[in-house]
């Protein structure tokens, strides 16, 4: 619940600018009449950045917070876990500037040349990866990021096998293991990240925040969602989404650590992304 969140109501924002072109549209909670602001938002023609309202104009907030989620069934979720609704999300709205663009095109120039200085012949294509959430080990939410991770090793083990036939980018942060043999750009933030997958043919990782980006982008990926939640709630048709049918699928616990979210882990094995990341990429 975090940047992919606030990307999937920037489809709805687009739609209420359209039918109500003079609001400035805002996001938060219209019950506290409390607007909240993400650099997913920013130069972004739909939403009105809400520390810079006109109060002469008219004010829009679309009721859409941690509290309000369209996913989640709040009345049968639990302490423990979350219960999800049916819900077909829209491809969102992401705007560059113009010096995002050219500095991911300068990283992609970098990324080239790591991979000529490496190899003696052409990749396949480029691979934006991303191998643990930011949110592994916060107290509030690293439960729930662990139940849904693929794992370290499982990560490694599949760009080991793709790797000299792909330029591989992996996204680094605070929380991320380095994959060796693979080019990860230093100091880039979320927006410049996903700048650099604009200029990438795949993205790579668990279902979350570049997922939604990916889709914004109209980007393929291939997406880890193990058993915590289901395609059917958060996914995109034109993705390959690798979810572990179960009966106890999607269990949406964040309380505990879950042994079937560890049998999904074993379940989705490395031959079985394999298998979806060389399909995607030979259409």
């Amino acid at each position: 619940m975090g940047y992919g969140d606030d990307l999937l109501v920037t489809a709805l924002a687009s739609k209420i600018k359209k039918q109500f072109p003079n609001r400035q549209i805002v996001i938060g909670s219209a019950e506290k009449k409390r607007a909240y602001h993400s650099i997913i938002y920013d130069n972004n023609p739909n939403i009105s950045d809400c520390r810079r309202l006109d109060n002469s104009k008219p004010i829009h907030v679309i009721n859409y917070h941690v509290g309000n989620r369209p996913y989640i069934d709040y009345e049968k979720s639990t302490r423990s876990k979350y219960i999800w609704k049916k819900f077909k999300p829209e491809p969102g709205q992401i705007f560059f500037t113009k010096e995002e663009k050219n500095e991911a095109k300068k990283i992609i120039s970098h990324a080239n040349k790591y991979w000529q200085d490496h190899h003696h012949t052409k990749h396949k294509g480029i691979i934006f990866l991303e191998a643990s959430s930011t949110k592994l080990n916060d107290k509030q939410f690293g439960i729930k990021q662990k139940n849904k991770d693929w794992g370290y090793n499982n990560w490694k083990e599949l760009i080991n096998k793709i790797k000299e036939d792909f330029l591989i980018i992996q996204s680094i942060h605070k929380e991320s293991k380095k994959i060796p043999g693979v080019f990860s750009p230093d100091n880039i933030d979320f927006r410049l990240a996903c700048a650099i997958l604009n200029e990438s043919d795949l993205y790579v990782g668990p279902e979350g925040g570049f997922g939604h980006v990916a889709a914004a982008l109209n980007k393929k990926a291939v997406l880890y969602f193990g058993g915590w939640i289901s395609p059917d709630v958060i996914g995109y048709d034109f993705h390959e989404n690798l979810y572990y049918e179960n009966k106890l699928s999607p269990c949406g616990e964040y309380n505990t650590l879950c042994k079937h979210c560890e049998e999904a882990r074993k379940a989705i094995s490395v031959n079985v992304f394999l298998k979806h990341i060389y399909k995607v990429t030979s259409d």
